[in-house]
């Protein structure tokens, strides 16, 4: 190096208003002492030294930080015994360590990656919630005799095609986000145009499975399955104010349809217009469209102008240069974000139809829980942010990796709490306004919380890339309770109880042991 950066002018002391820091003296070639004035001699050359370099030597936690400046400056072992009076550069630094104390400046303020709108996070709830009012619409065509189980004729019909749309499109969303994350939308574009309808179709398959239900559930779950491939499409690309717009006829049916006996043909109407909009809206979207367009264009206007050559073979298009994509995730990787969407959805919906489908009444449906939780996404998700950026800042702030441990816990036991307040809330106001719903007992809540629990750490460990344990533990509660239902093993509500328990405990002491680490933050 040529010369210090951070050294302060000759005779310039804290507040002179100068930045400009010059190099640490070299030691003269005439010799030792040449040059040197009597007012020079009698200062001490190390406070001389230690006020211009006092802002490094202070945030020092050893001696050795001081002798790499020292060394990195060019001053050598000669120069310090002859300047200073010292060994070396590590004598040297051990007196400027114990001469000056020990101060931490606060960091400086940095941009936060972490920032989102709280706004976008709620819309994005509202939209998760949405959908559900298309059951509004289509219950007097989904209308018919009560299953083995005392629910309504098509209900299994649905939940089969749901639960294939939870696995699958939270596959295939990680997998377009990854590409995305690679800079590489065409891929994602490709990952989705082809993923988005395989997934419709095997939801569809999966309700056609299930038989008895009238022939509107084959139809409405066929539509539902679509559906969600679209809205996977949508908000993937970041279009949740497109998708919103496309629910809008839908939704407003269904709220009128609260006041208004809404003729058949008017339901089946607003629902296939809101499908179809949030089809076709995403079949626009997908960057994968255009690029096939134009691609096509250019080869048929190349071939235009070279007669005599046939048509231009689809391996064409694959060869272009502009097609080529970088090595993308492997398809293992997505795997476990599909297995913990099915671990998740099936809590869900065992906290709205548990009792029902373990032979309690119809009246037992807890469907004000089941759209709490998904109401609470949005603020789940921007509190998840928030969590990020509080770790970040305690990175920034903390002095030892307890002190950073401590920060970690006291974020996330404030956003944790927050997020379980706005639960307890939506699961409160939707108790209330819905009509005939069960009474939200102190069980009820304990359950709504603690899944509400399971669900935030969940998505916090998926949100570091743990995503593998927070399936495991996901899927193995939802596996218990299904053995649980299946055998008639405990009373329905203690059964959830418990293994929401359970499940929230471990998921939050693997939040604690994996995210103490301030390594798992970068």
């Amino acid at each position: 190096m040529s010369g210090s950066l951070w050294l302060k002018p000759p005779g310039s002391g804290p507040g002179s208003g100068s930045d400009t820091l010059p190099a640490i003296p070299r030691p003269r070639r005439d010799g030792p002492g040449a040059g040197i004035t009597a007012a020079d001699a009698a200062a001490d050359p190390i406070d001389e030294l230690a006020e211009r370099l006092d802002v490094f030597i202070a945030s020092a936690v050893h001696p050795d930080e001081i002798a790499a400046i020292l060394e990195s400056d060019g001053m050598t072992d000669e120069y310090i015994r002859l300047t200073y009076g010292r060994n070396d550069s590590f004598g040297l630094a051990e007196e400027l360590y114990a001469r000056v104390p020990r101060s931490f400046p606060e960091p400086g303020a940095a941009p936060d990656p972490w920032k989102v709108s709280l706004t976008a996070c709620l819309l994005r709830g509202v939209i998760f919630a949405l959908p559900g009012l298309a059951y509004l619409l289509g219950a007097p065509l989904l209308e018919g005799p009560q299953d083995r189980l005392g629910l309504p004729a098509g209900t299994l019909t649905l939940l089969a095609g749901a639960l294939i749309g939870w696995v699958w499109d939270q596959t295939l969303s990680h997998r377009a986000y990854s590409w995305l994350g690679l800079g590489d939308r065409r891929a994602a574009g490709r990952t989705l145009l082809v993923g988005a309808p395989v997934g419709a179709l095997l939801g569809t398959a999966a309700a056609l499975s299930v038989p008895g239900g009238p022939p509107f559930s084959y139809a409405f779950a066929a539509g539902q399955a679509f559906y969600v491939g679209a809205a996977t499409v949508l908000l993937v690309l970041g279009r949740e104010r497109v998708l919103l717009a496309a629910l809008a006829p839908m939704a407003a049916g269904a709220l009128l349809s609260l006041f208004v006996d809404l003729p058949v043909p008017v339901r089946v109407t607003l629902l296939v217009v809101s499908l179809l909009a949030a089809c076709t809206l995403a079949l626009r979207e997908l960057p994968l469209a255009a690029g096939l367009r134009s691609a096509v264009r250019r080869i048929r206007a190349s071939a235009a102008r070279r007669p005599g050559h046939g048509p231009v073979r689809w391996q064409m298009l694959r060869g272009a240069e502009e097609d080529f994509a970088p090595r993308g995730p492997r398809i293992g990787d997505s795997v476990p974000y599909g297995v913990f969407g099915l671990g998740t959805g099936l809590l869900v919906l065992y906290a709205a139809l548990g009792e029902v489908l373990a032979g309690g009444p119809a009246e037992a449906v807890a469907a004000p829980s089941a759209v709490a939780l998904t109401l609470s996404m949005g603020p789940a998700e921007w509190l998840l942010h928030r969590f990020r950026s509080g770790t970040l800042s305690g990175l920034q702030g903390a002095r030892s990796p307890r002190a950073f441990h401590r920060r970690m816990l006291a974020t996330l036991t404030r956003c944790l709490a927050v997020y379980l307040t706005v639960l307890l809330a939506l699961g409160l106001a939707g108790t209330l306004l819905w009509p005939g719903a069960p009474v939200l007992t102190g069980v009820r809540i304990a359950t709504l919380l603690l899944l509400g629990a399971v669900m935030w750490t969940g998505l916090l460990l998926q949100s570091f890339g743990a995503v593998r344990p927070a399936a495991v533990v996901c899927s193995s509660a939802a596996v218990a309770q299904s053995l649980a239902l299946l055998t008639g093993l405990g009373q329905p509500r203690a059964v959830q109880l418990v293994v929401a328990g359970a499940a929230a405990t471990v998921l939050a002491t693997l939040v604690c042991l994996l995210l103490g680490r301030a390594t798992a933050h970068r």
